[in-house]
């Protein structure tokens, strides 16, 4: 009777059997690659040399040794003459001086208020100057005039060693920051640019710091284009001639020693576009001048910048597994700029690559996909797409589990009903 039995519930186990495996796929799905958890934001990774589009175009020659055309939104390089050539940097060491000032204002260790002590050193020093006074106490807000629009070595001594203790100590961190942003052919020995072995830029590099510090402190250009500064009762005027133009400069920074010739880093902005342009090594002052405005001219008229992805535009849904939230749309970390020639801009084309689902705990901001600006075939840009919200990972397991579980339920119940009928039945047979 037992043997008879057990062939009786072969039929109900099989199907039963057959029922958790056609589930079974569901329940534990076969792995996925990982998704990176790196943040997006600027602040948690070092930011590179921006990926440049080199597109020197035309029969353009520019009359220095050593020449830049950037967009300052896009980052890519317009035009290029000896861009990597290291060359004395004079002055531009400055820019990378008054960086780390403007830094630590954010920071709050340092305030425009605070008194700063002139050492002899400061005092001493030769070249360009602002003309302070050994042992004077001058506003911070003053040295970066002084800095920015007189040029003054004196004033980028006293803010040296205001804020790292000694100039030396300074200019390692002026090094650190370099070497932070990606700057590899350049080389700071002191904060003001006074001829020193060792000490030299490039074009390029000058160019990519100069749309970084902008990027990072866009206050700072209103000390840069200011034309003017009266200290100590003596007036001095910004040697940037291309401020007084009207041609749209608001920056940056010249340069002169004898070694390298004059250098000019010129920032100018018209009609929702800007353009970096960094001559260096020329022969005569105002010769920098002409060249720097050439190739601004030759930017604004020839390219323009196209906003194709919007930083925190929407992308998706994609579906979110194991979640609290079953999906989400991603947003762009930035803003996605690109430059083309003029009449091209509707060739830009926006491909994202989002991946089929994404499996839970998911943080805010972290990295899950990337989106392609391409213009007639060729990337411009990667925008990385991240994660709005936190998805906490869901205690409950997945629908198909769930469902799997109940119907195996359901299953069972009704074959132990079917069972005892069976019995019931066979005694009263009996």
């Amino acid at each position: 009777m037992e043997i008879r039995s057990l062939k009786s519930i072969r039929i109900p186990m099989l199907i039963l059997i057959i029922s958790f495996v056609a589930f079974q796929p569901q329940a534990f799905p076969k792995s996925t690659k990982p998704t990176p958890k790196t943040s997006a934001t600027k602040k948690t990774t070092s930011p590179q040399a921006p990926a440049a589009q080199q597109t020197t175009q035309g029969g353009l020659r520019c009359d220095a040794q050593s020449a830049v055309l950037m967009d300052a939104y896009s980052g890519q390089v317009l035009y290029e003459q000896n861009p990597n050539t290291k060359i004395p940097p004079a002055s531009f060491v400055k820019v990378m001086t008054l960086y780390l000032a403007f830094d630590a204002l954010r920071a709050g260790t340092l305030k425009m208020e605070d008194l700063v002590t002139v050492s002899e050193k400061a005092w001493r020093t030769q070249g360009s100057k602002m003309f302070i006074g050994l042992g004077d106490r001058v506003k911070v807000e003053d040295l970066l005039k002084g800095i920015a629009i007189s040029s003054g070595n004196d004033s980028s001594i006293a803010l040296a060693e205001h804020m790292a203790g000694s100039e030396e100590v300074f200019v390692s961190k002026m090094n650190e920051k370099a070497q932070w942003l990606g700057l590899k052919d350049t080389q700071f020995k002191n904060s003001h640019g006074m001829p020193a072995d060792g000490q030299y830029t490039t074009a390029m590099e000058m160019a990519i710091l100069c749309r970084r510090y902008m990027e990072d402190h866009p206050e700072a250009l209103a000390y840069h284009s200011t034309t003017e500064f009266t200290y100590n009762k003596i007036r001095q005027y910004n040697r940037n001639t291309l401020l007084l133009r009207g041609i749209g400069v608001d920056g940056v920074k010249t340069g002169h020693v004898e070694e390298s010739g004059f250098h000019l880093a010129a920032t100018a902005k018209r009609d929702g576009q800007r353009m970096i342009a960094v001559v260096m090594g020329c022969d005569r002052m105002k010769k920098r001048a002409t060249e720097a405005q050439t190739l601004l001219e030759y930017g604004f008229k020839n390219f323009s910048t196209v906003e194709a992805v919007k930083k925190g535009a929407p992308f998706g849904p994609v579906k979110v597994r194991r979640g609290k939230e079953n999906k989400v749309s991603l947003t762009a970390a930035e803003e996605g700029r690109v430059t083309v020639p003029k009449g091209k801009e509707s060739s830009i084309v926006v491909k994202p690559e989002l991946p089929p689902n994404i499996v839970a705990p998911v943080q805010k901001g972290q990295v899950l996909a990337k989106v392609f600006i391409e213009n007639e075939g060729k990337v411009l840009r990667e925008v990385s797409l991240v994660s709005p919200v936190d998805i906490p990972k869901s205690f409950l397991p997945s629908w198909p589990v769930i469902l799997g579980v109940l119907l195996g339920f359901v299953f069972l119940v009704f074959m132990g009903f079917w069972w005892r009928q069976r019995l019931i039945s066979k005694k009263f047979r009996r």
